[in-house]
């Protein structure tokens, strides 16, 4: 086996077509993108090669920076309930009665795609039939929010589905991660007189900090790029309240076919989540690498 994974042509024949299937849908259309950045072209007829002006235009576009400000906004907010989901993993970790059914409710939102979680928030959020403004008349409340349609409220209405949404997820990484610390030192660090808040804060945690690391990485870069739900609840509007960069480059690429545009939207994207991921790398980084 070793003589054979040594061979050249072996390792050539495992590494190439992968190395293929990633340059063909990653890498050339990356490329692509950012050659179609520096033209102006409605995605039908001739080009024009413009160099950087639709970065200039970028620059100067009071949209593009408030949906970049809305996708940071979501990201936050998807960096916070990380905090929630590690916690119920911590607990559904341990011997807790009904756990393996709890564990079956959270990931019930992933079964689900995007645009039927879309559709079900759209009749909760409802302003005459949806449950909320139902369940807001029965306390009494006689002016009930339209979530979807006010400017000041729709953007964090928004942020409960797709929070909801990935809640299984993360809390599936966090309990197998949770569940791979060896019950050698769990049991060492119990004999030793340490309670719950010890073990999950000065043992469990620690243990799990790469993973942690991990989905923060993958909860702000998936946030930023956050395109689908967003776009069938509510289209990035109203005017604009709940415009993100996906739904923005969509909106210029797509609707107002300047596909030139939308690939300078696309590629600055792009350029933001690499050096988000680095900053997040970066301060996140550690010496120490605990072992086990």
């Amino acid at each position: 086996m070793n003589k054979m994974m040594s061979d050249k042509k072996v390792i050539a024949l495992y590494v190439l077509p992968p190395l293929l299937l990633i340059m063909i849908l990653i890498y050339i259309p990356i490329i692509m993108t950012g050659y179609y950045s520096l033209m102006k072209w409605d995605g039908i007829g001739n080009m024009e090669f413009i160099w950087f002006d639709n970065y200039k235009e970028l620059i100067k576009d009071k949209m593009f920076w408030k949906s970049t400000y809305h996708s940071f906004l979501l990201a936050i907010f998807s960096v916070f309930s990380l905090i929630g989901y590690l916690a119920i993993s911590l607990v559904l970790s341990g011997k807790v009665k009904g756990a393996n059914l709890l564990r079956k409710i959270y990931l019930i939102p992933m079964l689900l795609s995007s645009v039927a979680i879309a559709q079900l928030w759209l009749r909760i959020y409802h302003p005459s039939n949806g449950m909320i403004n139902h369940f807001l008349n029965f306390l009494g409340v006689e002016s009930t929010p339209n979530w979807l349609a006010d400017p000041s409220i729709v953007l964090y209405a928004i942020f409960v589905p797709i929070i909801w949404q990935y809640a299984g997820f993360y809390i599936l990484i966090y309990y197998a991660a949770l569940k791979n610390i060896p019950s050698s030192i769990i049991e060492a660090a119990i004999i030793d007189g340490a309670n719950p808040w010890q073990l999950a804060y000065k043992i469990k945690l620690p243990l799990i900090a790469g993973v942690i690391k991990v989905t923060i990485v993958l909860a702000v870069v998936g946030s930023l790029k956050y395109f689908d739900l967003i776009y069938v609840m509510t289209g990035g509007g109203p005017n604009g309240a709940s415009e993100v960069i996906a739904s923005y480059m969509y909106q210029k690429a797509f609707r107002s076919f300047n596909f030139g545009y939308g690939s300078t939207i696309a590629f600055s994207l792009l350029l933001i989540c690499i050096i988000v991921t680095w900053l997040i790398r970066g301060l996140t980084k550690s010496n120490e690498e605990i072992q086990y």
